[in-house]
């Protein structure tokens, strides 16, 4: 008798723990996320009970709300020097970047409390890091029209953050607050797997989960290798033992996809690019948009376990592979800074889809694409997955950048970037960037205008830095973070994201009548520029009959012209 007493407490005691952390997706039936104010109200009761779980504020967001971290470990360490010190492997799980998106929010819920269950287990060499919602304001700004196109939740949250940044573009520029918080916890934690759970757009087909991944090519060297040929190919078996076909991430729209497609170009700005940045092997879940929502949960609820069973079996391994790709990095003598896709090589994908054909729009009467579910296929296609780079830059011993540089210096700090300021006037022998060509967005892109097609040229001289200036040494564990943010051409540098548009406006210049005798007087002594404009004037006529721009000219190549217009203000350190 007291054996069935015994039996029945624990019962009672494991429905009521189950009871009480029940979440808005199961008491709905599969058809509604919670609120961020019920989800964090659950993640506060859950860590409470929950010895596994541990949930941190770790910074503001835009919203003015925190940013909040759980730490889920079956061994109850939550000291991250200590878990880098015994070599566990942290997955880190970033949800509701696009809250219209929340899948990974309610199915982080349920793998949490699964796992402090014991229904799933999580090995001791493991720590799961989650960010149960990141961009707060827009799932503040909830509605059951945002969307549409996709198949529930209910209500969905809004894509852009309380300042209406899409903060799936934010990662290098950093002008949200939340992006501030989150390079706090990616530097704290240093992750070696990061996952950003996603929904996908574009076209119909009856995969339910695809995923894109740090592109292999552009991870590099043996990383690189064994994301392609290990890592991602591990994780479709997984899947279908779990009943889904996993297919790489469907990067096609508007259009029948039988054809094959690209890789995505996930550059810097986006999560999976950050994260190769900094050596993390890095995913990008997204399920697809037309199937239901209980059944995209249960796909990233089950990738994610996917995730940890392979870090649980390989973790060792790609705690040596990161470690080794950061010492190759301290001797690495160059550096890719650009890419293009290589349409000439392709790997073979099975892939399940529905028949597309044509048919008169009853909205304009025209032909629109639609896909015909009645009319299921499998065919074996075409995946485009290769990259190769096209702009080299070879690595300086450290870089320089004058105190005056703050908004820069604060997002390299936030990135854990080491330095050191200049503890008095100094002139160092640097190679210096003169910006020579750029194009600018004409229309706004998250807040900036984007330079691009930027041409420089680079000269060494000595240069007169004052005391408190930063210098950045490039051997450390930031080094590709360094590089592919301050040389001028990288796709997202902060030269890119409009941080050194100050210098591309000349702020000297000359009025024309009195420069005239000042000009005249300057050529007298300096007959070398006085031949260039001799010769400009012979092969250019619109500039032989322009005594404005002939003065201009004079007065670019004297040493009245200021030096710092054009002069990029990052500096080289090459010995």
């Amino acid at each position: 008798m007291r054996n069935i007493f015994l039996l029945l407490f624990l019962f009672s005691s494991f429905f009521s723990l189950s009871q009480k952390h029940i979440t808005q997706f199961e008491i709905s039936g599969g058809t509604e996320s919670p609120t961020y104010e019920k989800a964090i109200q659950w993640w506060k009761e859950f860590a409470a009970s929950s010895p596994q779980v541990k949930m941190t504020e770790m910074g503001p967001t835009d919203a003015g709300y925190p940013l909040h971290l759980i730490l889920v470990s079956s061994e109850k360490d939550f000291d991250i020097k200590a878990i880098k010190a015994k070599k566990k492997t942290i997955i880190l799980v970033n949800n509701g970047i696009h809250p219209g998106e929340p899948d990974g929010i309610d199915a982080s819920m349920l793998l949490a409390r699964d796992i402090a269950q014991n229904k799933i287990k999580l090995p001791s060499s493991v720590v799961l890091a989650i960010i149960p919602v990141y961009n707060i304001g827009g799932a503040l700004n909830r509605s059951a029209n945002y969307r549409i196109d996709q198949n529930g939740p209910q209500e969905k949250g809004f894509r852009g953050n309380a300042e209406n940044l899409d903060l799936n573009r934010d990662f290098i520029k950093m002008d949200s607050k939340n992006a501030m918080s989150f390079a706090k916890i990616f530097t704290l934690l240093d992750p070696d797997i990061f996952i950003d759970n996603h929904v996908s757009n574009g076209a119909d087909y009856q995969h339910v989960m695809t995923l894109l991944v740090s592109q292999h090519n552009k991870l590099g060297g043996a990383m690189g290798e064994y994301m392609n040929k290990i890592f991602e190919p591990s994780l479709y078996p997984m899947m279908k033992q779990k009943g889904y076909d996993l297919i790489p991430y469907v990067n096609h729209f508007g259009e029948p996809v039988d054809k094959g497609w690209p890789e995505f170009y996930d550059s810097p700005r986006y999560g999976s690019g950050y994260g190769t940045l900094w050596n993390t092997f890095s995913f990008v879940p997204e399920t697809h948009m037309l199937k239901p929502y209980k059944q995209r949960v249960a796909a990233t609820k089950a990738l994610m376990q996917c995730f940890i069973q392979f870090a649980a079996e390989h973790g060792k391994e790609i705690i040596a592979l990161r470690e080794q790709t950061r010492k190759e990095q301290q001797t690495q003598s160059s550096f890719p800074l650009a890419w293009k896709w290589d349409k000439s090589k392709s790997t073979t994908i099975t892939f399940k889809g529905f028949e597309a054909g044509q048919k008169p729009s009853e909205v304009s009467g025209l032909p629109r694409l639609y896909y015909d579910r009645s009319k299921p296929y499998e065919k074996k296609i075409p995946f485009y997955n290769t990259y190769v780079d096209t702009l080299q830059v070879q690595k300086p011993l450290a870089y320089v950048i004058p105190q005056g540089w703050w908004k820069v210096i604060e997002r390299l700090q936030a990135n854990g970037i080491q330095m050191k300021r200049l503890s008095k006037d100094t002139v160092i022998e640097v190679e210096s960037y003169r910006i020579e060509n750029y194009t600018s967005g004409l229309r706004p892109y998250e807040g900036h205008h984007l330079n691009r097609d930027i041409n420089v040229s680079k000269e060494v001289k000595n240069v007169s830095f004052r005391k408190g200036d930063y210098y950045i040494p490039t051997s450390q564990r930031g080094t590709r973070f360094l590089i592919e943010t301050l040389e001028p051409q990288g796709e997202d540098s902060y030269f890119a994201w409009n941080f050194f548009d100050p210098v591309l406006g000349q702020k000297e210049g000359f009025s024309d009548y009195a420069f005239e005798d000042i000009a005249a007087t300057f050529l007298q002594t300096h007959p070398d520029v006085k031949q260039k404009l001799e010769e400009r004037k012979k092969s250019d006529a619109a500039f032989a009959k322009s005594a404005y721009a002939q003065l201009d000219f004079v007065y670019r190549n004297s040493p009245y012209y200021e030096p710092v217009h054009n002069q990029y203000p990052v500096f080289r350190v090459m010995r």
